[in-house]
């Protein structure tokens, strides 16, 4: 009996599990192999290539406009610029980014011509291109404003309203900018700080109020007689001092504004 007993409690006992549970390895396996891997990376890039950390030290540099090594650099590489603004040699190309603007300028400046011929005005305002943009110069203070006055004019109303709407049509800023000639300013002025400044603010009121130019797109500057364009005392020279410019500012940067001046003459000779 105590055989078949033992007999069973054996046969019983196959059906269980009384090894140790090894599933633990398969984990511990992935982890070491993990391990390895990253001491693998860790001790490969400790390993830096000189010459290719040269090469990318060169190339950031000469991107932004430092000297190089003595190793030397691919700047066509290391500067990336739009293919439009590139020549073969991998320089922006400041020269047909300046052409473009001056011919923008110059569509503007002749459609505002246009629009003040139409009305028999084109000979109140003086055109000039510049680095800073296109200078519309309100030319003859009598034709605008009264003697020693900032009213706007009928006349001024009339030229104001026709280059507004043409100035309505763009985004670029616009700088009013009054002047005065060497005279003594009178009252209710006490100089021509204050008279050049009211000037410059009526045409700025008169474009906002009147063309809906966005007040964020215009300021107003007075300069009094310090910036004149004529020397003496004859009425011409007066007339030329006495002035509002209106300077539509280029959108382009500095380099390709440098351009402008000589792209205006070029344009005037052959004019």
């Amino acid at each position: 009996m105590s055989v078949i007993r033992r007999a069973g409690g054996r046969g019983h006992d196959a059906g269980g599990h009384d090894e140790p549970d090894e599933r633990w390895a398969v984990s511990y396996a992935d982890m070491v192999t993990v391990l390895m891997c990253l001491f693998i990376v860790l001790f490969a890039i400790s390993n830096v290539d000189k010459g290719k950390f040269d090469q990318l030290a060169n190339s950031l540099s000469t991107g932004f406009g430092q000297e190089a090594t003595k190793h030397g650099a691919d700047i066509t590489k290391g500067l990336v610029i739009p293919p439009k603004l590139l020549v073969a040699d991998g320089v922006p190309d400041l020269a047909t980014r300046a052409a473009k603007e001056f011919a923008s300028l110059e569509q503007l400046r002749d459609k505002m011509r246009s629009a003040l011929a139409a009305q028999g005005l084109d000979s109140s305002v003086d055109f000039t291109i510049d680095d800073r943009g296109l200078k519309v110069g309100l030319i003859g203070a009598e034709t605008f404003f009264a003697d020693n006055s900032t009213d706007l004019s009928p006349k001024a109303d009339a030229v104001l309203n026709t280059i507004g709407g043409v100035l309505s049509g763009i985004g670029n800023q616009l700088s009013i900018e009054g002047h005065a000639d060497h005279r003594l300013a009178a009252a209710p002025f006490p100089t021509n700080w204050e008279l050049s400044g009211g000037r410059a603010t009526q045409v700025a009121r008169f474009l906002v109020e009147s063309k809906g130019i966005v007040g964020t797109r215009v300021s107003a500057t007075g300069f009094g007689d310090t910036r004149p364009l004529a020397d003496g005392d004859s009425a011409e020279a007066l007339a030329k001092n006495r002035r509002v410019d209106i300077v539509v500012e280029s959108t382009e940067q500095d380099p390709v504004r440098a351009l402008l001046p000589a792209l205006a003459a070029a344009a005037a000779k052959k004019g």
